[in-house]
């Protein structure tokens, strides 16, 4: 199938929005030409928008992750611990399952290392033993000098102006 021989790996990262919209394009992308697609989402429930509709997309498989979620700030420390354990799990499950497709995306993976959430050397081992023609892509804020280094593609997106600035909150179908 074409001419795919190794698998890259991508960070999409900033304070700007459109990381998981980049991740999730590429996806379609990658979907539309025959790669099997697997997704798990950090720290969002199963019920984001662009999962509704990527769910029914031939080749794109979705790990589920808990029915419900919130930010880091807004947990308890036992939560905290709770989380960390689920997502290092989840971690796990996630890369034994990326045997058997092209491509591997992580949505807000560096987000939930940053948050204390997830331990980055656990992600890092999985990338220097990952599958030779996985493809993996990485979403969130701020990535460690050691994500950087392993990191083939790094686009940065930039937050100029933003109507959160404005007091906007999220809205269904655009931001989440």
């Amino acid at each position: 199938m074409g001419t795919k021989t190794t698998g890259l790996i991508h960070i999409y990262c900033g304070d700007g929005k459109g990381k998981t919209t980049a991740g999730m394009g590429l996806c379609v992308r990658a979907a539309g030409y025959g790669y099997r697609v697997l997704i798990y989402q950090f720290m969002k429930n199963n019920s984001t928008s662009e999962r509704k509709i990527m769910e029914n997309v031939a080749n794109i498989t979705f790990l589920d992750g808990l029915e419900e979620e919130k930010f880091s700030f807004q947990m308890t420390e036992e939560e905290k611990r709770g989380r960390k354990a689920f997502y290092e799990r989840q971690l796990e499950k996630v890369t034994e399952l990326a045997n058997d497709y092209e491509v591997l995306f992580l949505d807000e993976i560096i987000y939930t290392i940053r948050a204390g959430l997830l331990d980055e050397k656990k992600l890092l081992s999985f990338l220097d033993r990952k599958p030779e023609k996985l493809e993996v892509i990485l979403t969130g804020q701020n990535p460690g000098k050691e994500l950087l280094k392993r990191a083939d593609y790094v686009s940065e997106i930039c937050m100029r102006k933003h109507p959160f600035q404005k007091g906007q909150i999220a809205r269904d179908g655009i931001e989440r």
